[in-house]
């Protein structure tokens, strides 16, 4: 026999949440396998059938993913879309996946995307450059490539032109690693930009959308 063999693939019905032209899409899963899965997709006001998937795909074929009960989230990329029965079927294989064996990545209250870009931050009075680990709607987790002592708790300003957004916010937590690097946890306070296109919500079932997504 010849050609490459598929993956092992277990049907099941179950649900989940893509984000996709902006917009978090809920899907049926009809099977599932270790490197990816086919899903269903309904019509909606963004994404209204193949032609439309794919005028999406052009610009980043890669979306973010959640399957709230088997605890899976991060990303995926589109490699096949098609329509049976009014229906748009998506072949996603995983990119980027977290496999949480608790619901601990879901007491953040958001989902924290994977992404790796610039910024810039005030502290102690100076300008600093950083580079984001990961981004959530309620705040980001930053690296400087440098020692820098400050206070937790404490209010500064930045500006991440990646996003569009900047504004003030909160140092929630600091870590410094071999004296080179110093980690830090960021919690958005007031922004100029309310709405940061490109990072899902993904919010849990029953959740409080009022409280601080961080």
């Amino acid at each position: 026999m010849s050609g490459k063999k598929r993956s092992y693939r277990k049907k099941l019905a179950s649900y989940g949440l893509i984000y996709l032209g902006g917009e978090e899409l809920e899907i049926s899963v009809k099977n599932l396998s270790i490197t990816g899965l086919l899903a269903e997709l309904e019509g909606s006001d963004a994404v209204y059938g193949v032609k439309d998937v794919f005028q999406t795909i052009e610009i980043e074929t890669v979306i973010d993913l959640y399957l709230p009960e088997m605890r899976l989230a991060g990303e995926a990329e589109i490699t096949r879309a098609d329509m049976h029965d009014e229906k748009i079927s998506l072949a996603l294989e995983f990119r980027n996946i977290s496999y949480e064996v608790s619901n601990s990545l879901y007491k953040r209250k958001a989902y924290r995307k994977n992404l790796t870009a610039p910024g810039q931050i005030i502290l102690n009075g100076k300008k600093h450059n950083f580079f984001t680990k990961n981004v959530s709607v309620g705040g980001m987790t930053i690296m400087l490539n440098e020692k820098v002592v400050v206070q937790e708790g404490s209010i500064s300003i930045f500006d991440f032109k990646k996003l569009g957004i900047q504004g003030e916010i909160k140092i929630v937590w600091i870590e410094h690693v071999d004296d080179d690097f110093t980690l830090m946890g960021l919690q958005y306070v007031q922004m100029e930009r309310k709405n940061i296109t490109g990072i899902p919500r993904f919010f849990p079932e029953n959740d409080d959308k009022s409280k601080n997504y961080w």
